[in-house]
């Protein structure tokens, strides 16, 4: 299993971060991909392949940090994200996207002018993008039929899309990962959503430390909950969790590329 977004680096796991690595391993979780939200935790988080190798970085804004961070200073923060990407070391651009609660703060405009900086780096140091959208699915669908996906590909990151939209996603060539809301005894439109989706773009994800599954919902979410989640998956599609396991880590893989450490490579680490 491949946790494709788990935020780790954040303050909730300060006080034990080695022992949640230890048990996302123990529960059979092979590697993990952490986003950045922001700026400040850049040049720190791309220290952290070289120590530990099941755990790999992307680069990126978050649209909920927007409203935080003065608009005068995108253009450097931008910047400064092109050069770190040209060092090597992340193996995504992200999480960047669109957040519709976030516009009061951050109108959609500036929204999708920094969604678009995040595009065209993704192209240029031909990395995948990964893409969080809530709310906003007809500002990204608009976008998408206008400028189209990186060619390393896109990962719509805890997929919050209905079933209808989830074929225009597919033919303009994203990748979808599910989160903890698919285990929800009361959840309907993310298992609709789940059935829907082609299962060569299919992936799992526990955006820890939120979004925990059933029955940690509530909890701090960490990587060790990446069984539960596959499990649910499994059942909403109809199939073992073992087949399950291994569509999402195969999925992960190839969009990844050999960004992504080996099994064999990542216990050896």
């Amino acid at each position: 299993m491949i946790d494709t977004h788990c935020h780790l680096d954040v303050p909730r796991f300060d006080g034990d971060r080695d022992a949640v690595l230890a048990r996302a391993w123990a529960a059979g979780v092979e590697a993990l991909v952490v986003p950045a939200i922001g700026p400040e935790r850049w040049e720190a988080l791309l220290e952290w392949p070289a120590r530990e190798a099941r755990v790999q970085v992307g680069l990126g804004i978050h649209p909920q940090l927007l409203p935080d961070l003065p608009v005068a200073d995108d253009d450097k923060h931008l910047a400064r994200l092109d050069e770190l990407l040209g060092r090597g070391g992340a193996i995504a651009v992200g999480e960047c996207g669109l957040d519709g609660p976030s516009e009061a703060g951050a109108p959609i405009e500036r929204q999708l002018a920094v969604l678009h900086a995040h595009v065209e780096l993704a192209r240029k140091h031909r990395l995948p993008l990964l893409l969080h959208c809530y709310r906003a699915h007809p500002h990204l669908q608009r976008y998408l039929k206008r400028e189209g996906i990186p060619a390393a590909g896109l990962l719509l990151h805890s997929y919050s899309g209905s079933a209808e939209l989830s074929p225009f996603y597919a033919q303009a060539g994203c990748h979808f990962s599910f989160a903890g809301p698919v285990s929800f005894t009361e959840a309907r439109r993310p298992l609709e959503a789940l059935r829907a989706v082609p299962e060569d773009r299919l992936m799992a994800e526990t955006d820890a430390p939120d979004q925990a599954p059933h029955p940690h919902r509530g909890e701090r979410s960490e990587p060790a909950y990446l069984p539960l989640i596959v499990e649910a998956m499994a059942a909403a599609r109809g199939v073992s969790a073992q087949a399950m396991r291994a569509l999402t880590g195969a999925n992960a893989r190839r969009f990844f590329g050999d960004r992504l450490v080996a099994p064999a490579a990542s216990h050896r680490a």
